[in-house]
């Protein structure tokens, strides 16, 4: 067998070994292969930094990995790891990563990270064998939200969509807590659209929301008073069921309770938690 960068693949074939890699998933995954194509774009996948085990000329295990500078250091974001069944038990992706740091290394890449599933712990000790250490928690929602109250009041309150553009990134917050795939620098190029929530002519919360799939990438309250907090996070949900009932919300770091505690009040369901790993290579 044979490691090489997948900067030369047919993206079917890698597309028809990523599917057979995550058959039996801990979650069920999306099987268009538009949609891996599209979200691989968007998050800056390089596939010359990217890198498989042949067997034969056939591809049998990946690592993808999205590039770019975050916090000034270039980093190489795990989006995807899998070996296809036929070939699991001989330490494929331990050598993968074996072959991948020194290329990453002479690239400039300065710091590797990626999510993995809470309950798959061979994952996270093959990982942890690597050199990679759990550094946060996430918890991931999905479903309809049982939240009945329409507490907009339109002669207070203004729904207002915005650009990227229009949004001075630099001053929102907790933007160093959001994962790869919900980062500013990530979402710009994805189907999102953007809203502020103002109330009584102050800017009180946020959402970007891909409104084909209800999608929320981010959200946040923008006030520090802790006694309209929970207002604020009505009329912040308000605006968002009148765009999707169905809402999906991906890893929210868990020190962010009170996020995590609305979510859960209004019957979002928390199907999955995930670990962010990291791995300096300097």
């Amino acid at each position: 067998m044979k490691i090489n960068n997948l900067n030369k693949i047919n993206f079917d074939e890698l597309i028809e070994c990523f599917l057979l890699s995550f058959e039996n998933y801990f979650v069920k995954m999306p099987t268009d292969a538009e949609y891996y194509k599209r979200r691989w774009q968007t998050a800056k996948v390089d596939y010359r930094l990217s890198y498989g085990m042949f067997d034969n000329n056939k591809l049998v295990g990946f690592i993808i990995h999205a590039i770019d500078k975050r916090d000034g250091k270039l980093v190489a974001y795990n989006t995807g790891t899998g070996v296809i069944p036929s070939h699991r038990g001989q330490k494929i992706v331990h050598s993968i990563y074996e072959y991948a740091i020194s290329d990453l290394r002479k690239n400039g890449v300065e710091k590797c990270i990626l999510e993995v599933i809470t309950e798959n712990t061979k994952a996270i000790k093959a990982y942890q064998t690597v050199g990679f250490e759990i550094t946060k928690c996430y918890k991931c929602f999905a479903g309809e939200t049982n939240f009945e109250n329409q507490i907009i009041d339109k002669t207070k309150t203004h729904i207002k969509k915005v650009n990227y553009s229009d949004i001075n990134w630099l001053e929102m917050p907790n933007q160093n807590n959001y994962s790869w795939d919900n980062h500013f620098k990530t979402i710009k190029n994805g189907d999102y659209d953007y809203y502020q929530i103002w109330n009584e002519k102050n800017l009180e919360s946020f959402f970007i929301i891909n409104p084909k799939n209800g999608y929320i990438a981010q959200f946040d309250i923008l006030i520090d008073e802790e006694t309209y907090k929970n207002l604020a996070y009505q009329r912040l949900f308000s605006a968002i069921k009148k765009i999707s009932p169905f809402i999906k919300v991906n890893n929210i770091d868990t020190k962010f309770e009170d996020k995590i505690n609305f979510l859960s009040s209004m019957g979002i369901k928390n199907n999955i938690d995930q670990y962010e790993m990291e791995m300096n290579l300097y």
